[in-house]
């Protein structure tokens, strides 16, 4: 009895550690199996990456977005950039435009303020019925302290009404190419009337502006802004933090309302190459626009590609000495490869013109003309000796 008994509890025994040790391999084999498989996804994300940094900092910043090149005009990156969005305060950049557009001789004008601010709610300037100020002190309101107020007031001035300064805003919008935007009101409040637009269309407006009128970067890019109205003393500051973040920003509108969601539009500046962005329903606006910034300018050098002082075409090519009117720029990287095609045209005004191709597609041609070498001047003697050379002759 007691060797049976010491039998079945020795059996136990052996029976317990066995399945230990199998639980023991199978903890262990989870353990390091799926361990194994931990680190291949994090070492798979890691050199994704690595190898496509653009694509995922892009991709989740925002619903749209577009990294633009002001000077050439070339789309450095865009993530559904034609989509239609509700777009908030950047509105106010066309504002801004038709303004300009249709009182610029009128920008030291007083104007005064009347009932349609009484409607107004959001961000404002908060003015007064009856208060008289400069227009070009409302635009800074406008832009910097993102007045709804001052829109209203603007539009009356400039169009006379609302509905007439918003005809004008869509009219602006088709001249200069903005194909997929609406625009109902002057501020982009959103809960009675929409204004939709898309990332490249607004990047099209702010490119236009920033290029003709100095007066944009002057006012979008300010951090303050003081002046007196008939009734009270202001002082403005730039509700786009990022003005005072980056240093290398230099114009700058945000835009929020809870449909919308944050917006922003900016400009920025470094070593020659000056950079557009625009990012629509960005949960993170300030953040990325500066990471954005950040890669392109590492990435891209604003590099002359054609120099009109030492242009060359082939030996023989032209029969008389021709220049080139303009220098080129363009925003390439290491990688990229320039090339150039000259040809010769049957034109009465120039010689012919050189294609400018990056992976062969044209993306600037420059005409070639001849050089019409003009006599040398006489100096006083020589004038001096061919009057008398012509006395004798004549004689």
């Amino acid at each position: 009895m007691t060797l049976n008994v010491l039998s079945v509890y020795i059996d136990g025994v052996f029976r317990e550690k066995e399945q230990v040790f199998v639980l023991f391999s199978v903890v262990n084999f989870i353990y390091f199996f799926i361990g194994e498989i931990v680190k291949r996804v994090i070492l798979f994300l890691l050199l994704i990456l690595i190898i496509f940094p653009q694509n995922t900092l892009a991709k989740n910043i925002s619903k749209a977005s577009i990294v633009l090149d002001i000077n050439s005009g070339r789309i450095l990156y865009q993530n559904n950039s034609n989509q239609s969005l509700l777009i908030a305060s950047t509105t106010k950049i066309m504002t801004f435009f038709v303004t300009l557009k249709y009182a610029y001789d009128k920008l030291d004008n007083e104007v005064t303020v009347g009932e349609e601010v009484l409607k107004m709610y959001g961000t404002n300037m908060y003015l007064s019925l009856g208060e008289k100020l400069k227009l070009k002190d409302l635009l800074y309101g406008l832009m910097l302290r993102s007045g709804n107020d001052a829109s209203v007031v603007i539009s009356t001035y400039v169009a006379g009404s609302i509905d007439n300064f918003v005809y004008l805003m869509n009219e602006e919008a088709k001249k200069i190419g903005m194909q997929n935007t609406v625009f109902k009101n002057p501020h982009g409040l959103d809960e009675e009337t929409k204004n939709y637009s898309t990332a490249y269309d607004l990047a099209i407006l702010t490119r236009y502006l920033y290029l003709n009128y100095p007066l944009y970067k002057q006012i979008a890019g300010s951090k303050y802004y003081d002046f007196k109205s008939n009734l009270k003393s202001y002082s403005l500051t730039n509700r786009s933090k990022i003005i005072f973040t980056y240093d290398n920003i230099t114009t700058a509108k945000n835009g929020y309302t809870p449909s919308a969601g944050k917006s922003l539009v900016t400009t920025a500046s470094n070593n020659d190459l000056e950079l557009l962005i625009v990012t629509l329903n960005d949960y993170n606006i300030y953040e990325n626009h500066q990471e954005l910034y950040d890669y392109y300018f590492s990435k891209y050098k604003n590099t002359k590609i054609l120099d009109k002082k030492n242009f060359k075409a082939p030996k023989g090519l032209f029969e008389t000495d021709y220049y080139i009117e303009n220098d080129f720029y363009y925003p390439i990287t290491d990688k990229e490869n320039i090339d150039f095609k000259i040809i010769v045209d049957d034109n009465k005004d120039y010689l012919g013109h050189v294609e400018v191709r990056l992976d062969n597609k044209v993306i600037h041609e420059e005409k070639i003309y001849s050089k019409k070498i003009k006599p040398k001047k006489e100096n006083f003697i020589q004038r001096f000796l061919k009057f008398f050379k012509n006395i004798f002759n004549s004689g």
